[in-house]
């Protein structure tokens, strides 16, 4: 039996910052390092909704600071959360930012990342696992698939310029996966945007919140009906978009939680 050997031995540095993505929700989905690091840390500044399981992970010393960021409630201001970080750096302590997801989608790990380089701090990053593959994957949605989808996408909804500066007629590509992120608010633009890129209104899409927790919901439908179908559902942050013929496979192939429920006269609806 080939027995499980792990890789070289992580370890935090005092004075420098860990970049460590907290994944979607289910604590089971951290990796080895992101415990280690967590487990190691003196300081934790973390997002908001990072599941407070997770949190529970780090070690007795460990002082936690949220900070307060989740999808459009931003109450700590990235440049507070820059000066924390290298407050805490330059005291000696060993700092993790614990970011949901993966840092380096849409995160902002990278202009974290320049901000301590530019102070001359010391960092490391452990990836995380993406909303959109634990959400696909929790939903039973797989993001590609021979006969449905040659190509991914992953799109933000919370951009710094206008929508209008994406492609949408390359993002309404039929036989191609669009996974958005931080759309629910903006659901209406977003239908408007790829009908008139010309994405068929009879495209499958999931609604999936809360992705990998207990409380999951997935709602499905067609774009032609996506923003009302999220109203009558009541669909809250955070919440992501998967569009796409493959989206019409959940139904199908869910696995976690309760079976689909026909919610008639709506598209499908069901809850972990």
């Amino acid at each position: 039996m080939t027995q499980f050997r792990p890789g070289p031995t992580f370890e935090l540095a005092a004075g420098a910052v860990a970049l460590v993505g907290a994944g979607p929700g289910d604590p089971g989905l951290l990796t080895l390092n992101a415990l280690r690091a967590l487990q190691q840390a003196d300081v934790i500044l973390h997002d908001r909704l990072v599941d407070a399981a997770i949190l529970a992970l780090a070690g007795p010393q460990a002082r936690l600071v949220e900070v307060g960021k989740s999808a459009g409630d931003h109450s700590m201001p990235q440049d507070a959360i820059h000066a924390l970080m290298l407050a805490e750096a330059r005291a000696g302590h060993r700092v993790v930012r614990l970011k949901g997801g993966d840092p380096f989608v849409f995160g902002r790990g990278g202009e974290e990342l320049e901000f301590l380089r530019a102070h001359g701090i010391g960092f490391q990053v452990v990836p995380g696992i993406t909303a959109a593959l634990a959400c696909a994957a929790y939903s039973g949605i797989p993001l590609t698939h021979r006969d449905h989808a040659q190509s991914l996408r992953l799109v933000t909804a919370h951009c710094r310029e206008s929508l209008d500066t994406l492609d949408w007629q390359a993002l309404a590509q039929e036989r191609q996966t669009l996974a958005v992120y931080m759309g629910v608010a903006g659901l209406e633009q977003l239908q408007a945007r790829l009908l008139a890129g010309g994405r068929a209104g009879h495209t499958p899409f999931a609604l999936v919140e809360n992705g990998s927790r207990p409380e999951q919901r997935v709602i499905t439908g067609t774009l032609d009906t996506l923003p009302d179908t999220a109203r009558a559902h009541a669909v809250a942050s955070p919440a992501l978009l998967i569009l796409g013929e493959v989206a019409g496979l959940a139904a199908g192939l869910h696995w976690f939680g309760a079976a689909p429920l026909q919610a008639s006269p709506l598209p499908l609806a069901y809850a972990a």
